[in-house]
């Protein structure tokens, strides 16, 4: 088959592999019929997240018809039409059962690449390096979905496979940090990065009961679908010296009540403090430019919440004191989309979500080199590059 492969830095690939075959009687075939980018994609690509192999297969949001089932699947059928979510889930575990489903204990086979960073380790992702398990991902042919009646879920008639897509990461990721805001009548809530994941953070935190969302970013065209697709206020960071100071002066003076930081990892941004992180991060010295998480956490109002979906490594300058001294909470995961995926099939039916306008660009696989490099600069308008094997 054809999958698109990562051979170093910055160096996409798409190459003829073998086809990927049943291993565990659990596991099912999934002829992949869409994948799309996502920005943690492009700390891979970047050489920022370690482990990766020449050759590796990317990609970890998808959907596919069921090909073939392992004899002990008992709830996925041939020809069915399904999304998967990015981790692979056991249900069994302890944390399994308390719905915390990226944190499975029993999904990443290469668990000791973690441990001495991280302590305990994360589930096993699609495409994410070998520190992550080393699965084959989604930007291929074919895939295999182990786990698969944990990990698939049936996409009803009615939608459409742009709208089924994107509730593989990006809608369950921005439910996730909007969920984690604990959004009450009257609620503002700010959202840093208008990608895919903040565009989904901004509706959900409206699906969720917040009365104002605002939505800071620097490019005029994710600004406005914020504005015009998701219902944001917006923030052009570039076009104000201070965005806390802009925020209290939106919020009376008292900060968001939440804040998402959607952002992650190689954040852009303005002044001094942008050049230290860039120049760090260039030179290897930290893995984190931090500027949309620091803002966050100065921004949020006195015993708000700070909700951090952007996925991060190694950061200096935290601002810990700044953190206790507010009083804020904080929580942060990756996505435990299982837990969420059937409530957004609801939404989706209903007509209350459609995550589809963020496929603003199509490709063949065969040109997904391309398409991430239209997707990392931000090419004309690119919020997600879809590939159609």
């Amino acid at each position: 088959m054809r999958a698109l492969c990562w051979e170093g830095v910055n160096d996409l690939r798409v190459q003829t592999v073998p086809d990927p075959e049943i291993l565990d009687s659990h596991d099912v075939i999934l002829r992949v019929t869409m994948s799309t980018t996502c920005g943690s994609d492009l700390h891979v690509i970047d050489g920022l997240i370690p482990t990766m192999m020449p050759g590796d297969i990317l990609g970890h949001e998808f959907m596919g018809e069921v090909v073939e089932v392992g004899r002990e699947v008992k709830n996925i059928r041939v020809g069915e039409r399904v999304v998967v979510p990015s981790f692979i889930v056991c249900g069994q575990c302890w944390y399994c059962r308390q719905d915390l489903y990226s944190l499975c204990d029993n999904t990443n086979p290469k668990y000791q690449l973690q441990q001495p960073l991280l302590g305990h380790h994360t589930a096993g992702i699609y495409g994410y390096s070998h520190a992550f398990g080393g699965y084959a991902g989604s930007h291929a042919q074919y895939v295999r979905v182990p786990f698969a009646d944990n990990d698939c879920f049936q996409v009803p008639d009615g939608l459409r496979d742009e709208q089924a897509l994107f509730l593989s990461d990006a809608a369950p990721t921005g439910f996730m940090g909007a969920d984690f805001c604990d959004i009450k009548a009257g609620d503002v809530v700010a959202v840093w990065g208008c990608g895919g994941v903040g565009l989904m953070a901004i509706q959900s935190a409206y699906l969720l009961g917040a009365e104002r969302v605002i939505a800071i970013d620097r490019f005029p065209e994710r600004l406005a679908l914020a504005r015009d697709r998701a219902g944001a206020e917006t923030i052009d960071y570039t076009a104000v010296d201070s965005v806390v100071d802009v925020l209290n002066e939106m919020t009376a003076g008292r900060g968001p009540d939440a804040c998402i930081d959607a952002v992650g990892m190689e954040a852009h941004g303005t002044g001094l403090g942008y050049l230290y992180d860039h120049a760090k991060q260039a030179l290897k010295i930290h893995t984190d430019r931090g500027q949309a998480l620091r803002e966050a956490i100065r921004a949020c109002r006195k015993g708000g919440v700070l909700s951090i979906l952007g996925v991060y490594g190694l950061m200096d300058k935290f601002p810990l004191g700044v953190m206790m001294n507010k009083g804020l909470t904080v929580r942060t995961a990756q996505q435990h989309g299982q837990k969420y995926l059937p409530r957004l099939l609801e939404h989706a039916a209903r007509g209350e979500l459609d995550p589809s306008y963020l496929a603003t660009h199509r490709f063949s696989l065969e040109d997904a080199p391309r398409g991430y490099q239209m997707f990392k600069t931000k090419q004309d308008g690119c919020v997600r590059a879809v590939f159609i094997p």
